[in-house]
C-alpha cells in the first residue's frame, strides 16, 4: 500500500491508454460543472432581468471564470502533486544509499504480502534492485513510474477546454434561441449535455449507463431549479 497519497502516474510524453482514459474522464468531468454552473447563473439572472445583453454577458463571464478557475487550480493540484513525487523519487535515492538493506526488504514483503513464498520474494528482489533499484523501490513503496510525472500545462489546458466547452451548451441556448421559448430550449439542451456527460463518464468508467444518465439529468434539474429560485428572490 502507498505510503502517501498518490494520483494516477501520467508519463511526460507518451500516454498509455489507461492515462487517456483518465484524461478524458477528467474531460467529462469539466465538462459537467461547466454545463451546471454556466446554466445556474443564466437561470438567476434571466429571472431577474428579461435584458438579453445583460443575461449573454452574465453567463460569458462565468462560463470565463469558471474554465479559469478550473485550470489554474487544476496546474497548482498537479503542480504540488508532480513536486510530492519528485520528492519521494529524491528520498529514495538517498535511502539506497544509507539503508539499502530496508528498501530490500520493503520489496521483499511487497511480494511476501502477495502471497510469494519468502525464498521466491527475496530472489526477485535481489533481482530487480541488483538492475533497477530505485525504479523497483519507488514502483513497490508508491505505485510510481520512475521520470512518470504528471504535466501541470497539460492538465491545466485540459481542464480549461473542457469547462469551456461544456457551458457553451446552456450559454447559445438560452442566448441565440427566441425569447419566447428560450426557456424549455435552455432546459432540454441543459437535460441532454448533463445527460451525454454522464453517458460518457459510465462508458469511461465501465459504470451503469442508464443510472449514469439519470443521476446527472436529475442533479441538472435540481441546479436549474434552485437557481431559479434564487432569480426570482432577488427579482
Amino acid at each position: 500500500m502507498s505510503e502517501i497519497a498518490i494520483k494516477p502516474k501520467k508519463k511526460k510524453s507518451t500516454q498509455t491508454m489507461e492515462e487517456k482514459l483518465n484524461t478524458l474522464r477528467a474531460g467529462v468531468l469539466g465538462s459537467n460543472d461547466g454545463i451546471l454552473t454556466v446554466v445556474g447563473v443564466l437561470f438567476s439572472v434571466a429571472v431577474a432581468t428579461p435584458n438579453q445583453f445583460t443575461i449573454f454577458i452574465a453567463g460569458l463571464s462565468d462560463l470565463l471564470a469558471c474554465a479559469f478557475s478550473m485550470a489554474s487550480g487544476e496546474y497548482a493540484s498537479v503542480s504540488t502533486q508532480k513536486d510530492t513525487e519528485e520528492s519521494v523519487v529524491r528520498t529514495e535515492s538517498r535511502l539506497l544509499k544509507t539503508d539499502y538493506q530496508a528498501e530490500l526488504e520493503a520489496v521483499i514483503n511487497h511480494y511476501t504480502d502477495r502471497g510469494v513464498t519468502e525464498a521466491t520474494a527475496t530472489k526477485i528482489a535481489n533481482e530487480l534492485m541488483a538492475k533497477k533499484p530505485l525504479e523497483t523501490v519507488v514502483n513497490v513503496k508508491y505505485d510510481l513510474k520512475l521520470n512518470h510525472y504528471m504535466n501541470p500545462w497539460y492538465a491545466a489546458f485540459s481542464s480549461l477546454f473542457s469547462a469551456s466547452a461544456g457551458g457553451v451548451f446552456p450559454l447559445l441556448a438560452m442566448t441565440l434561441s427566441p425569447v419566447s421559448i428560450q426557456w424549455p430550449v435552455t432546459i432540454l439542451a441543459v437535460c441532454f449535455s448533463v445527460g451525454l456527460t454522464g453517458f460518457m463518464s459510465a462508458k469511461l468508467g465501465n459504470g451503469l449507463v442508464k443510472t449514469a444518465i439519470i443521476r446527472n439529468i436529475i442533479v441538472g434539474i435540481i441546479t436549474m431549479i434552485i437557481h431559479y429560485s434564487v432569480g426570482l428572490l432577488l427579482k
